[in-house]
């Protein structure tokens, strides 16, 4: 049978039930009185042993917590190829991958093992919540960071496994059965983290009075340690932002997602660039990630001045364009990474973007780039490009760049991530 969500009379809230709520890693933090109001008005659902609540590939619009019973975890669910991942019980959740990834698809079956009791919020549900608790952006960005670093962590580990009992016993089939099943799985890991890259790469650029924006990023695997975005800071203002992380692939995606959200947040309560970054700096240094750092440049444009302010952490330098076609180096100072060290210097300036004007931000995947040959594409062409396109929409400078970094290459392989994002003043 098939789980159908009704609103039951609503049940007496106990401290067992706010416990129950308190020791979710989503929910830790959030005031006694916020649990509360969670347990008193969350859809509880009553459940017959065998039901289904939802099945693989099915749409995800809410998640669920076990009040009471257990459930399991199942991939190809009434099927020969039938398999048990996990069994959860009270105080234990599913789904929760559906409030960031709208449209997303189940990527396993839950089936009730017992007579059980679950509650379930939706997106909908959710954004209320983040609406009255905005503290709560930070522990969705922990809860999916260690998902996914713990689901990727079992997964090689499983993976090699596999290949060592091969290895012994290579003609065994069920032995190649399961490696393909292990190989699928992580190929959905590393999906879901393209997914979740994408959800926060901006989907649109604001529009400002008299400026455009344009960007772009192409990563060298499946999933990047490249970041950008541009919003509103209000109706005069805009933040913009692009990083690269150490590394690439699923921790870089994931480290990555933690730091645009954080500095997204910082951004928004207001406050100079440079604080903006030294207030993220000093959180993730308290994460003790040592291997995983950020180059990051953060400024505010104001269409009033035609002022860019910005603070640079060992980022690469951005190019101005002149009406003419002129391009500038602009001044620098020394700088280092965000994640490093608990104090660091940073390269703060203020710039004005005359009338007709272009301003670039881009990664080393973008002058660090080499054609077959081995040649660096380099400053010097970037600022050729921009010369020679200037005067045009900002999109229409990242699509002239990207061109010719294309031909450069001339089919070698792409060893970075590639951003940029583009600024032009009519």
């Amino acid at each position: 049978m098939k789980a159908e969500i009704s609103p039951n009379t609503t049940p007496q809230i106990s401290e067992d039930l706010i416990s129950l709520l308190r020791q979710l890693p989503l929910f830790s933090d959030l005031p006694r009185g916020e649990l509360k109001y969670l347990a008193y008005t969350l859809n509880r659902l009553s459940l017959e042993p065998d039901t289904i609540v939802f099945r693989e590939n099915d749409i995800g619009e809410s998640f669920y917590i076990v009040i009471d019973g257990s459930v399991d975890v199942i991939m190809a669910i009434d099927t020969p190829d039938e398999k048990l991942l996990a069994r959860l019980g009270s105080g234990e959740y599913i789904g929760e991958m559906s409030l960031v990834i709208p449209g997303g698809k189940r990527s396993a079956s839950i089936r009730t093992r017992e007579p059980s009791h679950l509650w379930v919020m939706t997106r909908e549900e959710f954004d209320e919540l983040l609406n009255r608790q905005p503290n709560i952006a930070y522990a969705m960005v922990k809860v999916m960071s260690d998902r996914l670093r713990n689901s990727d962590s079992a997964a090689f580990r499983e993976l090699r496994e596999k290949n060592r009992q091969l290895q012994v016993a290579y003609d065994e089939l069920k032995d190649a059965q399961e490696q393909i099943i292990e190989k699928e799985k992580l190929e959905k890991e590393l999906q879901l983290a393209a997914e979740i890259q994408r959800s926060i790469l901006p989907r649109t650029l604001p529009v400002l009075p008299g400026v455009d924006f344009g960007g772009h990023m192409d990563p060298a695997r499946s999933v990047g340690g490249d970041l950008y975005d541009v919003f509103l800071l209000d109706e005069y203002r805009a933040g913009i932002l692009i990083g690269d992380v150490a590394d690439k692939g699923v921790p870089s995606a994931i480290f990555m997602a933690r730091t645009h959200a954080l500095l997204t947040a910082e951004s928004l309560r207001g406050g100079p660039p440079g604080e903006v970054l030294r207030s993220v700096n000093a959180y993730l240094t308290r994460l003790e990630q040592g291997d995983l750092f950020v180059t990051a440049t953060y400024g505010i444009f104001d269409i009033r001045s035609g002022v860019f302010s910005y603070a640079r952490a060992g980022h690469e330098l951005p190019l101005l364009v002149s009406v003419s076609g002129e391009v500038l180096e602009l001044p620098k100072k020394e700088s280092l990474p965000i994640g490093l060290f608990p104090e660091i210097p940073l390269d703060e300036y203020s710039i004005v973007i005359p009338p007709g004007g272009t301003l670039l931000l881009f990664t080393d995947g973008m002058s660090d780039c080499r054609s077959a040959q081995g040649d660096e594409f380099g400053r010097a062409r970037i600022a050729e490009v921009l010369s020679q396109a200037h005067g045009l929409a900002a999109q229409a400078v990242c699509d002239e760049l990207l061109k010719a970094l294309l031909d450069f290459r001339q089919g070698a392989a792409q060893d970075d991530d590639v951003t940029l994002v583009t600024l032009h003043r009519a």
